[in-house]
């Protein structure tokens, strides 16, 4: 950092902030690694693990009885949208909720369902969200079974066939421990190495000889040296100028 007395201008030298950081790496380091044992910690102990339950349905609808044609493929695709919105209808979760006897609002259970389309297929996927594996799966073959009976009343279309029952989901999907781990030790560092830049920055006192020189344009004339037993100070001694 140079100081311009003539417009009080503050030129910032990107190498000596780097070296500054390199030399307070023994502070840096372990910021990080404190901030990555307290992510750690918070999200495996402090945040309740979620599972996830697929099952899918295939849905054709046709127009005739003489078997499938190209345009009963169309008109599937076409309604594929449809049928997802169908799908978390408030009459089709009410029921679910009615159902399986959750305690749940309907704007809650769609908050955590998903639905998704295979692209170029009839096949649509539905993905239900909770804290308990069993519940997730007790909900998403709830909702395949009441959400089949729904579309077929409204669309009129002839048969929902099951392509899979919900599974029973054994491991977690999240939150991902790891990542918030090291995202906060990202932080870690961020923040310490900023601290230390912003302290450097405003800290405008003369250290060493060559900073009078370097700083003020000044010439150091003498330098006075600290005593042999004057533990815990510079070895640059203090100026005169």
């Amino acid at each position: 950092m140079q100081i311009n007395n003539q417009n009080d201008e503050i030129e910032i030298d990107l190498r000596e902030l780097f070296e500054l950081l390199l030399h307070r790496i023994w502070i840096i380091i372990p910021a990080g690694m404190l901030a990555f044992v307290l992510g750690f910690s918070y999200v495996t102990f402090f945040i309740t693990p979620m599972f996830k339950s697929t099952t899918g349905i295939y849905v054709m609808s046709r127009q005739s009885s003489d078997g499938l044609t190209l345009s009963d493929t169309q008109l599937s695709s076409q309604l594929t949208k449809d049928y997802e919105e169908l799908i978390q209808s408030r009459t089709v979760l009410e029921s679910v909720i009615e159902q399986t006897g959750i305690s749940e609002t309907y704007e809650g259970l769609k908050s955590r369902i998903s639905i998704s389309n295979v692209g170029g297929t009839h096949i649509i996927y539905i993905t239900v969200t909770d804290s308990n594996p069993d519940t997730a799966m007790l909900l998403a073959n709830s909702i395949r079974e009441i959400a089949a009976v729904h579309i077929k009343d409204v669309t009129a279309v002839e048969a929902v066939n099951v392509v899979d029952e919900a599974n029973y989901p054994t491991h977690p999907s999240g939150p991902p421990v790891m990542k918030w781990a090291l995202i906060c030790a990202f932080a870690g560092v961020v923040l310490s190495s900023m601290i230390i830049v912003i302290r450097y920055l405003f800290d405008d006192t003369i250290k060493y000889s060559e900073d009078v020189e370097k700083y003020l344009g000044w010439s150091t004339l003498a330098i006075i040296p600290l005593m042999a037993g004057d533990t815990g100070k510079k070895q640059h001694g203090k100026e005169k100028k």
